[in-house]
C-alpha cells in the first residue's frame, strides 16, 4: 500500500463512526448537563452585540465570535452541505441542523473552560484554550500530572498542524479553483501571490489585526450568502414544502431519492449528515475557545453564551438555510441529476445559484472567495496561540512565515497531501479537547448554574489571571 493510499485509509477512519458517537454523544451529554443551555440563545445573540469594555481581554466579545466565525463558515458551509446530500441523501441535511442544535452545549462548555483557565502572557495578552485547561485545572501544589500535559500538548500540536491544512491550503487551493474557473487566463501564482500578500498584511498585526477585518467582514459576507439562499428559496417557493418534507423522511427511512441519483437510507442519511454537520460547526474540536479566550468579558458564562451563537449561525441557520435550497433545487429541476453533470457538491450549489438571474452565481463566486479567505485569518491565530503554547513568543514570526507559505504551496496547487494530514489532525485534536471538557462538566454545571440559571450573569469573577513565564 503506498503512503497516499494509507493516509487517505487513516483520514476515512478518523472521521468515521467513532468519531461521529464521540462527539455527538458528547454534544447530548452535556446538553443535559447544562440544562439545555440552548434556551439561551436569545439572551446569547443580545450578548455577542454588547460591550463590556471594563472587562479584562484583547477584544470585544463580538469581535472575537466574529473571528472565530471566520474560521469557521467556511467552503464546508457551501460545499460541505452539497456533499452530504449526494452521499448521504436529503436526509442528511436534518441530521447536519440536530447536530448543531445538540453542538451548541459543546461549543458553550469548552468556551467556558477556555475562558476559566485562561492565563496571561508578559505583556498582559490573554492565552487560552483546551491546552491551558488541562494544565491549569489539574494542577495542584504547582505540580501538573504527566496525562495532563500529555493532554495539553497533544491537543496544541494537532491543532497547530491542522492550522496549515483546514487553515491555510486547502482554502487558499479553494480560492484557486473558483477564480480559475471563471476567469481561465489568471496564473495561479499570480493568484498565490495575491492571497500571501492579503493575508500577511492582517495576521502580521495580530489577534486585534484580524478581530477588526473579521468584524466587518463575517457579517456582510453571511448575510449577502443568506440574501442569495432567500432568493433562490423565493424561486422555487412552491417546493420548499415539499423539500422539507423529503428531507424529514429521508431521515428517518430508507427512501431513494432523485430516481436513486444520490444517497439514501437512515445510515447513510445519520452518518454524512452528522460527520459534514461536525466538521461545519468544529464544535468540539476546541478551535474556537482559543480565540474566545482574549474576549473581553467579566465572567466564563458571558463569553461561553457568546461563543454559542457561533454554532447557532453556522449549521442552525446557514447550513439549514443551504440544504432547503438545494433540495428544493433538484426537485424544482428534475432532470439536473441527468447525465453525470452533478458529481460533486461544489457542482450541486453552483447549480442551485446560477437559477438567479445575473447575479446567482457572481453571489456563490464572491460569497466563496470572502469565506476562503477569513478561514484563513481565523485559523491562523488558532495556530499561533499554540505554536505559543508548544515553543514560546519567538516561534510566532517563524509560524507565520511559514503559514503565509504554505497558504501560496496550496494556490499552486501542492497542498493536497498537506490537507489530507492536518483534515487527520483536525480531528485527532477533537479527542484531548472532549476529554477535558468532560472532565470538568462537573464544574462547567455548577457554574452554568450559578451564572446562567440563577441569574448573575452581571457579577464579576475576581480570580485573578495568572501571569506565565514566556519562553
Amino acid at each position: 500500500m503506498d503512503i497516499v493510499q494509507m493516509i487517505n485509509d487513516i483520514d476515512a477512519f478518523v472521521w468515521g463512526p467513532p468519531m461521529i458517537v464521540l462527539l455527538l454523544g458528547s454534544h447530548l451529554f452535556l446538553t443535559f448537563r447544562t440544562r439545555f443551555i440552548q434556551r439561551k440563545i436569545p439572551t446569547a445573540i443580545k450578548l455577542s452585540v454588547t460591550k463590556d469594555p471594563d472587562a479584562p481581554g484583547d477584544v470585544s466579545q463580538f469581535g472575537a465570535l466574529t473571528t472565530a466565525l471566520s474560521a469557521t463558515i467556511g467552503t464546508g458551509n457551501i460545499v460541505g452541505v452539497g456533499t452530504a446530500i449526494l452521499a448521504g441523501g436529503p436526509g442528511a441535511v436534518l441530521w447536519m441542523w440536530l447536530t448543531g442544535v445538540f453542538g451548541i452545549a459543546t461549543k458553550y462548555s469548552e468556551t467556558f473552560a477556555a475562558v476559566k483557565y485562561r492565563v496571561k502572557d508578559h505583556e498582559g495578552k490573554m492565552l487560552g484554550g483546551a491546552m491551558y485547561a488541562w494544565k491549569r485545572a489539574f494542577t495542584k501544589n504547582g505540580k501538573t500530572p504527566w496525562w495532563a500535559m500529555l493532554g495539553a500538548g497533544a491537543f496544541a500540536l494537532f491543532a497547530a498542524i491542522a492550522s496549515f491544512g483546514i487553515g491555510s491550503a486547502v482554502q487558499s487551493s479553494s480560492m484557486t479553483g473558483i477564480i480559475t474557473s471563471n476567469f481561465p487566463g489568471i496564473p495561479t501564482w499570480g493568484i498565490g501571490l495575491a492571497i500571501v500578500i492579503m493575508v500577511s498584511l492582517v495576521i502580521f498585526g495580530g489577534i486585534k489585526s484580524i478581530s477588526k477585518v473579521c468584524e466587518k467582514l463575517v457579517p456582510f459576507m453571511a448575510i449577502a450568502y443568506a440574501w442569495g439562499c432567500i432568493m433562490i428559496i423565493g424561486i422555487n417557493w412552491e417546493y420548499i414544502w415539499p423539500a422539507i418534507c423529503l428531507i424529514c423522511e429521508c431521515a428517518f427511512t430508507p427512501k431513494a431519492a432523485f430516481g436513486g441519483a444520490v444517497g439514501s437510507g437512515l445510515m447513510m442519511a445519520l452518518q454524512f449528515g452528522c460527520a459534514r454537520g461536525l466538521f461545519s460547526n468544529e464544535s468540539g474540536l476546541g478551535s474556537a475557545p482559543i480565540v474566545a479566550s482574549a474576549a473581553s468579558t467579566r465572567n466564563p458564562a458571558r463569553q461561553a453564551l457568546v461563543s454559542m451563537t457561533g454554532t447557532f449561525w453556522d449549521t442552525v441557520i446557514i447550513c439549514a438555510l443551504t440544504g432547503i435550497v438545494l433540495v428544493s433545487t433538484m426537485l424544482a429541476n428534475p432532470g439536473i441529476m441527468e447525465g453525470g453533470q452533478i458529481a460533486a457538491g461544489a457542482d450541486l450549489t453552483s447549480a442551485a445559484f446560477a437559477s438567479i438571474p445575473y447575479i446567482g452565481t457572481p453571489i456563490l463566486v464572491i460569497g466563496m472567495i470572502l469565506f476562503a479567505y477569513s478561514t484563513i485569518l481565523g485559523w491562523s491565530y488558532y495556530g499561533n496561540r499554540c505554536v505559543t503554547y508548544l515553543l514560546g513568543k519567538h516561534a510566532i514570526r517563524p509560524y507565520q512565515v511559514l503559514y503565509v507559505l504554505i497558504a501560496f504551496l496550496g494556490a499552486i496547487g501542492v497542498g493536497d497531501f498537506v490537507w489530507t494530514i492536518s483534515d487527520i489532525t483536525n480531528a485527532l485534536m477533537a479527542v484531548p479537547n472532549i476529554i477535558v471538557v468532560l472532565l470538568l462538566s462537573g464544574m462547567i454545571a455548577r457554574e452554568t448554574k450559578h451564572y446562567v440559571w440563577e441569574k448573575n450573569l452581571e457579577e464579576t469573577d475576581e480570580t485573578p489571571i495568572p501571569v506565565i513565564e514566556s519562553k
